[in-house]
């Protein structure tokens, strides 16, 4: 892996430190208008249903997609499918995959992709990870423009994969919602349930959104969009 982040060089620009989801009630809630790409982030499946944990995964490929530069997803299972991270915006060829024969492989290969500064994303899959151990991909994600994001798996059926605390600025629990109905037999366009149960100065909120569309953006459902503020209420409540 080394020698393929030694090929990869940077453009010498500087980027932008927060990366917005590009949606109002979204980026309006977090403290930083968007994710601090010198930061850490986790996202957990709201269950280890097939359907969260593929939810959850595309949560993560929509950020990578709208990243700036090279992707590195270092993973336990070969299990991705490319066709599904390119709809949500990731192209095949902006992604490097690493193998990791278990979770201390997978936090140390991060550390050194982050530590590179020239990809625009690093991703790791765990089942745990313990504080300190968060605390070092902080602290490699800081002072630079890589985003550090990691995907906390179920260890078993009734564990919380945020029971142990980290150093990630934010973290997020995604769930697949019902797609939107159609006028004629078919399914809609697929919808998440997205729970931001943490973050660093600012306060956790929830919200039904569509998911990621070719470009990695994710949207309101259009009839939260329609709806006056006076009549609906806070879009989380609306939401919820």
């Amino acid at each position: 892996m080394r020698a393929t982040l030694r090929a990869i060089e940077g453009d010498g620009h500087r980027r932008r430190p927060v990366l917005p989801f590009g949606a109002e009630a979204i980026d309006s809630r977090l403290a930083d208008g968007g994710l601090r790409l010198d930061a850490l982030h986790e996202v957990a499946a709201a269950t280890p249903g097939m359907g969260d944990d593929a939810s959850a995964t595309l949560f993560l490929a929509g950020i990578a997609a709208r990243a700036w530069g090279p992707v590195l997803w270092v993973v336990r299972r070969r299990d991705l499918f490319a066709p599904g991270l390119y709809q949500s915006g990731l192209s095949p060829e902006r992604v490097l995959y690493a193998e990791a024969a278990d979770d201390a492989e997978v936090l140390a290969l991060m550390e050194e992709g982050l530590r590179h500064r020239a990809l625009g994303a690093v991703i790791g899959e765990t089942r745990r990870a313990a504080m300190a151990s968060t605390r070092r991909l902080q602290l490699a994600a800081e002072g630079g423009r890589t985003i550090a994001l990691l995907m906390k798996r179920h260890a078993r059926e009734d564990a919380d994969p945020f029971a142990v605390p980290s150093a990630a600025v934010t973290r997020w629990r995604i769930a697949s919602a019902p797609s939107a109905p159609l006028p004629v037999a078919g399914i809609g366009r697929a919808r998440w349930d997205v729970a931001l149960a943490r973050q660093r100065g600012g306060e956790p909120f929830h919200l039904i959104v569509e998911a990621c569309d070719e470009t990695g953006r994710i949207a309101l459902p259009a009839r939260l969009v329609d709806r006056p503020a006076a009549a609906g209420g806070a879009v989380a409540r609306a939401a919820a």
